[in-house]
């Protein structure tokens, strides 16, 4: 076992995957890159999934409290959607998620002039108007986080659709960003400052630059 942090109880560097504090990172995480190129996928993310967008049982709260500041951003059928299923719902694969229009998009998206859809909780956050920037589901992908059902261990995956993300591993690639690096403010949110700067310390301990393809 590899201690890297004092205030982090274990973080090693394991055979394909990183531990640190019973969370498992796959590997990928850090030798594969990645960065979202909106202008080729449009967002599809928020369109293309199984359900809507899993959220944490504090993430509901929010939710409720930002709906009245984004109802204007929706279309038509989002708002249709919200008012007649409910602000979120549950699912018995995922937890609560976020109502979609007819199994699609997100009802809380938005269609900008570029035809990119984007989540209208992030728009109002960039505005100042709350401070919860949108689920943290959302804010990590392609990164996904699995649970495991008799422990508390937490398995940190990276899934991105294909082809859906390929122009962003195309991009990753061109710009050599790896993929922690471009979701580090997902990741310190999720997870804590102190997570990020272990997990950077067994990267750039462990991972060589040439890793990555």
């Amino acid at each position: 076992m590899l201690i890297l942090s004092s205030g982090i109880t274990d973080a090693a560097y394991l055979c394909s995957m990183i531990e640190i504090d019973n969370i498992f990172i796959s590997d990928e995480v850090v030798e594969e890159q990645f960065v979202c190129d909106l202008n080729k996928c449009k967002g599809g993310c928020c369109v293309d999934g199984d359900a809507g967008a899993p959220l944490t049982d504090a993430e509901l709260k929010e939710v409720n409290e930002a709906y009245p500041l984004v109802k204007h951003l929706l279309t038509k059928e989002g708002v249709h959607v919200v008012e007649q299923e409910g602000k979120y719902l549950y699912d018995r694969e995922f937890g609560w998620v976020t109502p979609t229009i007819s199994n699609g998009m997100c009802a809380y998206g938005l269609v900008d002039e570029k035809g990119i859809v984007k989540c209208a909780f992030e728009q109002v956050y960039n505005e100042g108007k709350i401070k919860w920037k949108k689920p943290v589901s959302c804010h990590l992908y392609p990164i996904k986080i699995s649970k495991s059902e008799n422990t508390n261990q937490q398995y940190v995956n990276y899934e991105p659709r294909n082809p859906m993300c390929n122009p962003g591993c195309e991009f990753g690639k061109q710009l050599k960003v790896p993929v922690y690096v471009f979701l580090k403010e997902a990741i310190i949110r999720k997870y804590g400052e102190e997570f990020y700067e272990v997990l950077t310390q067994i990267a750039e301990t462990y991972y060589s630059s040439d890793s990555n393809k």
